[in-house]
C-alpha cells in the first residue's frame, strides 16, 4: 500500500540536500517507522503470552497460517515479514494524501530516492496529513485523505503484523497480507498503478485459493459476490473518469468546465452504487471525519484508478500463464524491466 520509508542512514544523507519542508517530512517518516518497529514483538511470544487476549491470539494464529500459505502456495517471499506483531494503539498505520489538479485526473507525484515517485504522500500522524491536504486544497487541487492499515517496506525491514488490521474478517486479512507480500515480488520505481494493480491481482487470486484450499465454498462465493459488486462500482468510476477526461481535453473556458465538472461529480455522488460503497466506509469515533471525506473528486478517482486500472490486464496475464504463479511473476518481472511505454502496451486491449 504505501511505501514511504527507507533506512535512517540514507534518509539522513538526503537531508543535507533537502529544504525545511522535506526535512520535516522525512523526520516524521523515520521517527514514525522506527516507533512502529520498536513496538514489534516475535509472534510466538505474543501468542504464548497469557496477557494476550484470546481473540487477538486467535487472529495472530490465523495470520500465521495465512503467512505460511502465502509462501508455500502463492510463492510469495518466505522471510521474516509478518512474523512479529505490533500494537499501535491507533486506527491506521499511516494516512495517505492523494491530490490532483482541478482539471486533471493525474495524481500529483511525491518522489523519493529509493521508492521513486508515488501517487500519494503518507504521514504517520492524521494531523500532519490533514495539514498537508489543506495546503494542497489552498493551491487549487482536489484532495482525498484516507487511512491505511498497512504499508510495505519492500523487504528492507521485517514488516510486522499490526493491530490496525489484525481483527479484519478472514478474507480481508488474507487479502491485505498477500497484497503487501506481493510488493516484495515486483516493484517498479515511478509506477504506482503498475505496482498496486499487480498487488491487487495477487491478493484476489490468493484469497480465492486460500478459501478453496480451506474447503469453504460458501465464503468463497461470498468473496466472489463482493468482487462482482466492487466491479460494478469501479465501472461507474471508470465511466465518470472517461467523461471527465474528455471534458478536461476540451477547449471550454474554465468557468464552463468547472460547472460541467461539478455536474458530473454530483451525478456520480448520487448513484446508488456509489452511495452503497461509501456507506461501507462509515467509521466509529476513531475517525469521525472519514465519511465526509469520501466525496467524488479528481483525487478520489485517481486513488481508485491507481489500485485497479491494470488489474484486469494482470488477471488476463495470469490466465495466459495457466494460473502458474511462478511463471506469472516471471512475466511481470519481464514487463517491469521495460520502459514505461512498453509496460503500458500489455494493457492496451483494455484501453
Amino acid at each position: 500500500m504505501g511505501i514511504f520509508q527507507r533506512s535512517a542512514l540514507s534518509v539522513l544523507a538526503a537531508l543535507a540536500l533537502a529544504g525545511c519542508e522535506t526535512i520535516a517530512y522525512y523526520a516524521q517518516a523515520v521517527n514514525g517507522h522506527l516507533s512502529l518497529m520498536g513496538r514489534a514483538q516475535p509472534l510466538a511470544e505474543v501468542i504464548a503470552d497469557p496477557a494476550t487476549p484470546q481473540p487477538v491470539r486467535e487472529r495472530l494464529e490465523l495470520a500465521r497460517a495465512l503467512r505460511e500459505f502465502g509462501s508455500r502456495e502463492l510463492k510469495l517471499p518466505d522471510n521474516a515479514s509478518y512474523r512479529s506483531y505490533a500494537d499501535l494503539g491507533r486506527p491506521y498505520a499511516v494516512w495517505n494524501v492523494v491530490a490532483a489538479p482541478e482539471f486533471s485526473l493525474e495524481p500529483l507525484q511525491s518522489c523519493f530516492p529509493v521508492a521513486g515517485c508515488v501517487a500519494y504522500r503518507g504521514f504517520f500522524s492524521q494531523h500532519d496529513a490533514e495539514r498537508h491536504a489543506l495546503a494542497l486544497r489552498h493551491a487549487g487541487n482536489d484532495v482525498h485523505v484516507h487511512g491505511v492499515p498497512a504499508y510495505s517496506t519492500l523487504g528492507r525491514f521485517d514488516d510486522p503484523l499490526l493491530s490496525t488490521f489484525i481483527r479484519y474478517p478472514e478474507a480481508e486479512l488474507a487479502r491485505l497480507l498477500f497484497h503487501e507480500l506481493a510488493h516484495q515480488v515486483v516493484y517498479v520505481k515511478d509506477d504506482s498503478t503498475f505496482n498496486e494493480s499487480f498487488a491487487v491481482a495477487v491478493e484476489r487470486e490468493g484469497v480465492r485459493r486460500w478459501l478453496a484450499a480451506s474447503g469453504r465454498a460458501r465464503e468463497l462465493e461470498s468473496f466472489r459476490d463482493t468482487q462482482r459488486r466492487n466491479a460494478e462500482f469501479l465501472r461507474l468510476l471508470e465511466a465518470t473518469r472517461g467523461r471527465l477526461a474528455a471534458l478536461y481535453r476540451s477547449p471550454l473556458a474554465p468557468e464552463a468546465m468547472r460547472e460541467r465538472k461539478r455536474a458530473e461529480l454530483e451525478k456520480l455522488g448520487s448513484e446508488p452504487d456509489f452511495l452503497r460503497y461509501a456507506a461501507r466506509f462509515e467509521k466509529s469515533g476513531s475517525d469521525p471525519d472519514f465519511e465526509a471525506r469520501f466525496v467524488p473528486n479528481n483525487a478520489l478517482l485517481a486513488a481508485f484508478a491507481t489500485y485497479t486500472q491494470l488489474v484486469p490486464a494482470f488477471e488476463r496475464l495470469l490466465a495466459e500463464e495457466g494460473g502458474d504463479l511462478e511463471r506469472f511473476y516471471g512475466a511481470v518481472r519481464a514487463l517491469a524491466a521495460r520502459e514505461r511505454a512498453g509496460r503500458g502496451q500489455f494493457a492496451s486491449p483494455l484501453n
